[in-house]
């Protein structure tokens, strides 16, 4: 019988067979796939690149954890986590997660993109955070089935709130998003409280609408197997908030 590799992994030694496996279509650490999710992206309230490495830090404490760390980053990367933002993580490096490379994002690479460490900790970008027990909006969500919600529904949801949710299903299915329910603030701009999606890995390509008001928008089909929501409120005046579910589907 062949040997098994052993792998030494955030304190658990593991078998190389134990350790990784491919599911589902998707490709994860089975002991990381839940505390991955963990990980999650913040900008500033005031916009993406604003956040020093001192502001950065205290963001993730604010919520109860703490900047991840590059295995941390890693490890959600493995399981679809695409962010074609960078961000501070431990130690005062920059980078961001790249699932798939593209013509805007990654350099045509796949995996930590890296800017290493930053002598300047006045630079500004966003930050990427880790809590395993948070409750933190948002998440990369790779099951065949879901609902999504805005946090705190069916109660009004919060000011000031940034989430992003990253969709992915096997390779070869397609996403349909169909909402259920939808009251945003109303701004005829749709700059104040909005939903916006994409039909990419990331908010930077593949734009498929911005979302405000009480109206229910149609059903949006992506092109492919992943799909990008971002929900941003701002300081004042919110609303009842929205609820979708999407259902992956074979072509």
């Amino acid at each position: 019988m062949r040997a098994l590799a052993i792998l030494w992994v955030f304190g658990f030694l593991l078998s190389e067979a134990d350790s990784w496996g491919f599911q589902n279509g998707v490709f994860h650490n089975s002991i990381w796939l839940e505390q991955a999710a963990g990980v999650y992206h913040r900008e500033s309230r005031k916009g993406r690149y604003q956040l020093t490495y001192k502001e950065a830090k205290a963001v993730c404490k604010f919520e109860g954890g703490k900047m991840a760390t590059h295995d941390q980053l890693e490890a959600a990367r493995q399981i679809g986590f695409h962010m074609c933002s960078a961000g501070w993580f431990d130690n005062g490096r920059v980078g961001y997660p790249i699932v798939k490379a593209g013509a805007n994002c990654g350099f045509g690479k796949i995996g930590i993109v890296d800017y290493g460490y930053r002598i300047n900790k006045s630079e500004r970008w966003d930050v990427f955070c880790f809590n395993p027990d948070t409750k933190q909006c948002g998440g990369v969500l790779t099951d065949q089935q879901r609902q999504i919600q805005s946090p705190g529904y069916p109660e009004e949801y919060e000011d000031e709130q940034i989430c992003y949710w990253h969709i992915r299903v096997r390779y070869g299915q397609r996403i349909r998003l169909h909402f259920l329910d939808f009251d945003l603030e109303d701004d005829t701009s749709c700059l104040a409280d909005y939903l916006e999606v994409y039909d990419s890995y990331d908010d930077v390509t593949g734009f498929a609408g911005r979302f405000c008001g009480d109206y229910l928008p149609d059903d949006i089909i992506s092109s492919g197997n992943v799909m990008t929501l971002k929900f941003l409120s701002d300081a004042s005046v919110s609303a009842g908030g929205f609820q979708m579910q999407y259902i992956a589907f074979n072509t």
